[in-house]
């Protein structure tokens, strides 16, 4: 009796380990991706699902009354999305002009612009809440953020690259739609059945399974990325540098534009500034892209994976210092 009850707490042991050591097991779960890369291709299956049950997990871990506070400051939620949509992409289309002229390949270039113009990942919800971050006004911002690329994206794209996005408007917000829309409709009635208390109980529990959920997207991300790494090494250590750059630049950029704020919040636009939804850039292009734009959105993962490990200590002390809830990791 007593090894068959440790056998059914082994499952919900592993997760909680996992939600533990969220950050952790992100960054190993990236680079798994890139040193099997059958693995890779047997997971490309799962990469929608994959990206949108974080989105469910978080919303079930969220107080979702402590959305409507940021109703009573629009004007910050405002601030939030012109920096994400439009100052950001302007700057970064600058930045890599004058990169350009010291080498920097042009779909490179091109990959970074768009990068920057696309909404947080829809994930930063999820790792706002395991970080101690400002998970609220993170997922008013994503929602947002979201529901307007399919206007700004295309926009961007022209102004600052000359490129024809060919979206069709009313089919992309409405698979939009379809897709937040089942997450937090998955969120409502989970919630309704398990209940707050309940789902408070197990929030180490959906933390591992959000982290799970993670590790099998960057690995499917990955694949095809390892062979054209092998065969354009130059061009595969160029966009991982970027990537590491780009995303700690604009991290950076973004939480002093925001640091008036209290340090949650400020650490929170931090963190959406310099993650983005990549994977919404290749809807928007339908197959479009040059391969060497969707490699860079691959190798991109990897600062968004390991950078949160890297950077657990300083957000821990900077919510300590700031009076915020400190980041579990």
């Amino acid at each position: 009796m007593v090894a068959g009850a440790r056998m059914r707490h082994l499952p919900g042991a592993g997760l909680a380990f996992l939600g533990r050591h969220a950050t952790t097991f992100m960054a190993a779960g990236v680079l798994v991706g890139l040193a099997v890369p059958p693995l890779a291709t047997l997971l490309a299956p799962v990469l929608v699902p994959t990206l949108l049950i974080p989105f469910t997990l978080a919303l079930l871990r969220l107080d979702w009354s402590s959305i409507a506070v940021c109703r009573r400051q629009p004007l910050r939620v405002l601030a939030l999305l012109l920096w994400l949509l439009v100052a950001s992409p302007v700057l970064v289309a600058l930045a890599t002009r004058a990169l350009g002229a010291v080498g920097l390949p042009e779909q490179l270039r091109v990959a970074l612009v768009l990068m920057a113009a696309s909404s947080p990942i829809v994930s930063s919800v999820a790792l706002a809440l395991i970080l101690g971050l400002d998970a609220a006004l993170v997922v008013v911002c994503v929602l947002i953020a979201t529901a307007l690329a399919p206007v700004t994206l295309p926009g961007a794209a022209a102004a600052l690259l000359g490129l024809d996005v060919n979206l069709a408007l009313d089919v992309f917000m409405l698979r939009l739609a379809l897709l937040v829309g089942s997450a937090f409709g998955a969120a409502w009635v989970i919630r309704r059945i398990a209940g707050p208390a309940r789902l408070a109980r197990n929030a180490t529990l959906i933390d591992g399974l959000t982290v799970l959920n993670l590790v099998l997207f960057a690995i499917a991300i990955m694949a095809g990325v390892t062979d054209f790494a092998r065969t354009r090494p130059g061009y595969a250590a160029t966009a991982l540098a970027a990537a590491f750059g780009f995303n700690l630049a604009l991290q950076l950029a973004g939480y002093r534009l925001f640091r008036s704020l209290r340090e949650p919040a400020a650490l929170g636009a931090a963190f959406m500034s310099g993650n983005r939804n990549m994977g919404l850039v290749l809807v928007a292009l339908q197959g479009q892209a040059p391969f060497e734009v969707t490699v860079f959105f691959a190798l991109a993962q990897i600062p968004m994976y390991v950078l949160p490990a890297l950077l657990r200590g300083t957000y821990a002390a900077r919510l300590a210092r700031g009076g915020g809830a400190r980041a579990r990791v």
